[in-house]
């Protein structure tokens, strides 16, 4: 098996495969990918509009891609191996090189710090309008339960999303309306056993005002 084998597979099925080089969707331009993810070569030319390749050529790609990450890693004294080192590479493919310097996370793994890591990493969910990306979620889950395979903790599975909801809530209508729409859409059984764990029979009565009574049986659509 190959030793970005992990890496590889999450990044292929989170990226996808694209023949033709596509633009920026910011900038409708510069810079292009192409394949899983590329933006340049191998020889550190740019991928270009108009450009094509084979799937074969692409996995080729993003391999050398892996093996710089990797070397870059361990220019800034950053050792890994298996799960941990396919979980990081992930990651940085997707957020980049620089984003990567820029965060926490190199100080947390010197520190041995691996829940910071996975903190700094279930961050990285939104896009640059600040919205949540279900598929970065669900990639960045996949990645920090490939980092904690290594370090036996089992799994973690969370962004901490619903805490984060927790703390800001504020009974705006927008907000109900988000929270009756995700139970809805939650398993029941799994709802249930959030509802006991979270004891909700003990946490009091609330004073709801008129207008969040009536945002609550109102906020359907």
């Amino acid at each position: 098996m190959s030793a970005f084998a992990w890496a590889i597979d999450i990044i292929r099925r989170y990226e996808g495969f694209h023949e033709k080089a596509y633009p920026d969707p910011d900038t409708s331009d510069k810079p292009y990918t192409i394949g899983y993810g590329t933006q340049f070569y191998p020889d550190g030319s740019p991928v270009k509009k108009g450009q094509c390749c084979t799937r074969e050529k692409a996995l080729e790609y993003l391999v050398h891609e892996l093996c710089v990450i990797q070397e870059e890693l361990e220019d800034i004294g950053i050792y890994l191996e298996g799960r941990m080192l396919n979980a990081l590479l992930s990651f940085i493919h997707s957020i980049g090189w620089q984003a990567f310097l820029y965060s926490n996370i190199t100080d947390n793994i010197e520190q041995k710090y691996m829940l910071g890591v996975i903190d700094e990493i279930n961050d990285w969910i939104y896009d640059a309008d600040h919205r949540v990306i279900g598929s970065l979620l669900e990639r960045r889950r996949e990645e920090t339960n490939l980092l904690l395979g290594d370090i036996g903790r089992g799994t973690w599975g969370s962004g901490g999303i619903l805490l984060r909801a927790v703390r800001n809530y504020r009974g705006a209508t927008h907000q109900i309306h988000a929270l009756k729409m995700l139970e809805s859409h939650s398993n029941p059984y799994v709802l249930a056993e959030f509802a006991n764990d979270f004891r909700l029979d003990e946490t009091g009565d609330y004073d709801l005002t008129e207008e969040e009574l009536s945002a609550i049986f109102n906020c359907d659509h």
